[in-house]
């Protein structure tokens, strides 16, 4: 591999909170870019499912996570090495407020020299604006910044105002005067673009007929601003070099097998890099639609049912006969089967609603699971498997009631987080957790296959 660094623009987009709209300018300034014909990487700081179906949307290719602990450092190096090589920018979405988190946006912006961006929701203030975009810049001393893109402005007497927070003596410059400031522009507060969220976060992109039209709406709205305006030149601003790292390709402990991977509405918690890595392991991967009612794919392996909305599709689910016979036979014969998350929920004996309502499910685990009004676990885990220690997350609204003993249990990293188990059933294993397949090739390995058992 050739020890020459990559230089790329790229930018960290980021924000003081959750909720003040870093998913729409990242997708929206994707789409833009793209429509201009530049080749545009985007990834996704932190262990998200649902932002990457935009952020995918918007620039027409896969979308990896980046996430300094979960990763490592080595993983995420190489990944932004390699999308350096192959575009002409790079957007990364931060995760939660800028300094939020073990490691935090800030902590990767910083660890790489990449710029951030911080988007605010500037609908109810005006000089304050000012206040938190010097808090946000000079909190930690060194962090690259490129400045400020105020969020749901009510009118252009706002947008002059919050500019003048920023500038300062500059406020009556030129557009240059405005990015040497740091003021990017204002977007306008328009409901009816706005995307849609539900538990869990962002509504899946592919699930909106008018997805598209909603990104060219924003695009259209960033093209005007100091940062929409940019050209290719303005962008070397924010260049980077990014070095390479040695990259060992893993030892292909799954050659000729096929693992089965569940993908449909339901199940859509999928991670491309984690494709990435069974393929590299030597697996073919085989799709299915248990919503669509598919029986596994002919001759499979070994199963993977990755999280989703199975709650939201019970009443589907409930009556599909072929997919789940076909499940029943390939654990009854001892193959493997990975579940995680909303797979796990499906094996199940039912799902009830908040509302009260009960689905039955198909009662390959015995036991009852509960969806809550509120998050029920949130945070990094990790598994120590005797193949190696896997490192993940768990995000979800349901809780499980069972008798069945865990054959393991997960490490919360965080002191507030709670071990999540892990259930097995000969070479079925199923747990709360998501894991990060490329954090131990060799113990992804062993849960696709029949050392499973």
């Amino acid at each position: 591999m050739p020890n020459t660094p990559a230089r790329c623009p790229a930018l960290l987009i980021a924000a003081p909170a959750s909720g003040q709209g870093k998913t729409t300018v990242t997708a929206a300034l994707a789409r833009l870019l793209t429509r201009r014909g530049w080749r545009v990487g985007v990834f996704k700081c932190g262990p998200d499912f649902l932002d990457p179906h935009w952020h995918a949307l918007a620039c027409g290719a896969e979308v990896d996570n980046l996430d300094l602990w979960i990763n490592g450092e080595a993983d995420v190096r190489q990944r932004l090495y390699q999308a350096a090589l192959a575009h002409d920018v790079l957007l990364i979405e931060g995760v939660m407020g800028l300094f939020d988190g073990q490691p935090s946006a800030a902590d990767l912006a910083s660890r790489f020299g990449i710029a951030v961006l911080a988007v605010i929701d500037a609908a109810a203030m005006a000089g304050t604006f000012g206040a938190i975009v010097h808090g946000l810049r000079h909190y930690r001393p060194g962090l690259p910044w490129a400045g400020v893109l105020a969020n749901r402005v009510g009118s252009e007497g706002h947008a002059r105002m919050l500019r003048q927070a920023v500038c300062g003596a500059a406020a009556d410059g030129a557009a240059a005067s405005d990015l040497d400031a740091g003021w990017l522009g204002a977007l306008p507060r328009e409901a009816r673009w706005a995307l849609p969220e539900r538990h869990l976060g962002l509504t899946v992109a592919s699930e909106l007929p008018d997805a598209n039209e909603r990104l060219d709406a924003w695009a259209d709205a960033l093209a005007s601003t100091p940062l929409g305006l940019l050209d290719r030149a303005g962008w070397q601003r924010w260049a980077v070099d990014f070095a390479p790292v040695a990259d060992a390709a893993p030892e292909p402990l799954l050659a000729g097998r096929t693992v089965a991977v569940a993908r449909d509405a339901a199940f859509c918690f999928i991670y491309p890099a984690n494709l990435r890595v069974l393929e590299a392991l030597g697996a073919r991967v085989a799709y299915f639609s248990p919503l669509a009612d598919e029986p596994l794919p002919d001759g499979c392996d070994a199963v993977w049912l990755p999280g989703g909305y199975p709650e939201l599709h019970a009443a589907t689910l409930t009556r599909n006969r072929r997919t789940r016979e076909s499940l029943t036979a390939h654990v009854s014969a001892g193959r493997a089967v990975w579940a995680e998350c909303g797979g796990m929920m499906l094996l199940f004996d039912g799902i009830t609603h908040t509302d009260g309502r009960r689905w039955p499910m198909w009662g390959l685990l015995p036991g009852e699971v509960t969806m809550q009004g509120r998050l029920a676990a949130l945070g990094p885990q990790q598994w120590r498997t005797p193949r190696g220690v896997l490192r993940g997350h768990t995000f979800h609204h349901s809780t499980v009631a069972t008798a069945w003993p865990a054959d393991a249990q997960t490490e919360p990293v965080s002191s507030f987080g709670q071990p999540e188990r892990v259930y097995r059933r000969g070479a079925l294993r199923a747990s709360y957790f998501h894991a990060w397949f490329a954090s131990s090739p060799a113990a992804t390995a062993a849960l696709f296959s029949a050392e499973a058992a």
